[in-house]
């Protein structure tokens, strides 16, 4: 089986197991998987979240997704790529975005999910917006997730 990126928007939520499984199926060559999840956290700068929203552009990010896929898939030749993002409301606890990288070794699963996930956070159109006990507020991007990001471009 060749590699592939498999990417989903959904409101649903997702079965980390059954995805993993999925991933990984009829490809002998995987040696690791590497995951993660987000989840909604329910205390976000000092304030008790209710609910958080997500929006997307449709389309849109669906291809930002696949070209950060790609990137991964290029430098990690013969891994596979999964990423499922969740939109719509969502309360503490709840999964909001699996990342899940295959290899051939661990070190390139890990580093490979790392990098999906980095290039996420800062490339791809998604906007959040929190509902907490004085308001509701849209989350703003962190300058830690453009430095995590930023070191994948270092030589």
């Amino acid at each position: 089986m060749s590699a592939q990126a498999k990417i989903r928007v959904q409101e649903a939520d997702f079965d980390i197991s059954a995805e993993v499984a999925a991933l990984r199926a009829d490809n002998p060559k995987v040696g690791a998987v590497a995951c993660f999840v987000g989840t909604v956290r329910d205390l976000n700068e000092g304030s008790a979240v209710e609910t958080m929203e997500l929006e997307h552009y449709p389309g849109m990010t669906e291809k930002s997704l696949e070209a950060i896929a790609d990137q991964a898939r290029e430098r990690w030749r013969g891994s596979d790529v999964l990423i499922v993002h969740r939109v719509g409301k969502l309360k503490p606890l709840d999964q909001i975005v699996l990342v899940a990288t295959t290899a051939m070794h661990r070190a390139e699963a890990f580093e490979s999910c790392a990098f999906v996930m980095d290039y996420l956070k800062t490339q791809a159109p998604f906007w959040k917006k929190e509902k907490t006990e004085t308001g509701e507020r849209w989350v703003d991007a962190r300058e830690a997730d453009d430095a995590a990001r930023a070191r994948w471009s270092k030589p």
